[in-house]
């Protein structure tokens, strides 16, 4: 992206120019469950190179993770890395910027934040080859993150002051308010029914919300310096905060430590993402020099 926004979009949005972002590289991890306490493996760098690789997401079938990487032009485009052989290829050639894939209900488009040649964040999605792009919400903008509820039904972060936590409908294109002052991580709920998102006024706190109906339920504060969660089940969920890992089950009252990966040289550990069949953990992560 080469036009500047304003200050509080380039703190808040996914659509950062490279220098704004600073170099992060993407993780993967073993994971496995046991007794309900996750067990992290020793985590490989899958990208390796200066410069922003971020926003992973695997696609339904937990053989490839989509991502986000911006190069030294300062455009960003989507990536993908095939998990068993870890050999990267680029899916998106657009002479825009695509942030944050999603791979829809359906499996045969993934969703992205397009920055557009004006600079208005819209959502966008492709053919899984990055093919056919198209305007999934015409009118909804500046979108910067999102989460798909079901197959009709998103939930998005919508830039303003506050920021919004806004619900819309594929089929109308209606859009409605649920809250502000939210933070950037939106989740389905694993099993569906509904997704969480952080709520930002003293503390961040982790919420869930029924849907429909958009019932809400206080989980737990995160940690501090933490604002990315994965759920990993239904009742255990993921987040990060420097080089360690954290757990929350639900019915507890506070996070335990699982993991620290600074002896293998990660820190400020940011974004997380769950394979679908439960068995990889890739973390966001910036390297030591």
């Amino acid at each position: 992206m080469r036009d500047v926004v304003t200050s509080v979009m380039l703190a808040m949005c996914a659509a950062l120019p490279a220098a704004a972002q600073g170099s992060t590289d993407i993780y993967l991890a073993p994971l496995s469950v046991q007794g309900g306490k996750p067990t992290i493996g020793t985590p490989v760098n899958l990208t390796n190179r200066p410069g922003y690789d971020n926003q992973p997401s695997f696609t339904p079938d937990s053989k490839t993770i989509l991502f986000t990487s911006t190069h030294d032009d300062g455009q960003s485009d989507i990536y993908r890395i095939d998990v068993a052989s870890r050999a990267v290829s680029r899916v998106t050639t657009t002479a825009e910027s695509e942030y944050s894939a999603t791979v829809l209900p359906g499996g045969k488009r993934f969703s992205v934040i397009r920055v557009e040649r004006d600079s208005t964040q819209r959502l966008w999605s492709f053919l899984l080859d990055g093919s056919d792009p198209r305007v999934v919400l015409e009118t909804l903008k500046p979108v910067g993150y999102h989460a798909w509820i079901d197959a009709n039904n998103l939930a998005l972060f919508v830039l303003g002051s506050p920021n919004a936590l806004v619900h819309a409908d594929v089929r109308t294109g209606k859009s409605d308010t649920l809250a502000r002052r939210i933070g950037r991580s939106l989740s389905p709920l694993p099993g569906g029914g509904g997704f969480s998102f952080v709520r930002q006024d003293s503390t961040s706190m982790l919420v869930s919300a029924t849907w429909p109906g958009f019932v809400t339920h206080d989980l737990v504060a995160l940690p501090r310096g933490s604002q990315d969660i994965a759920w990993v089940s239904p009742s255990l969920v993921l987040t990060g905060s420097g080089s360690r890992l954290f757990a929350w089950m639900k019915g507890a009252t506070a996070w335990e430590p699982v993991a620290d990966f600074d002896a293998a040289g990660l820190t400020a550990i940011s974004r997380l993402a769950v394979s679908p069949d439960g068995r990889w953990l890739a973390i966001v992560a910036t390297p030591k020099p």
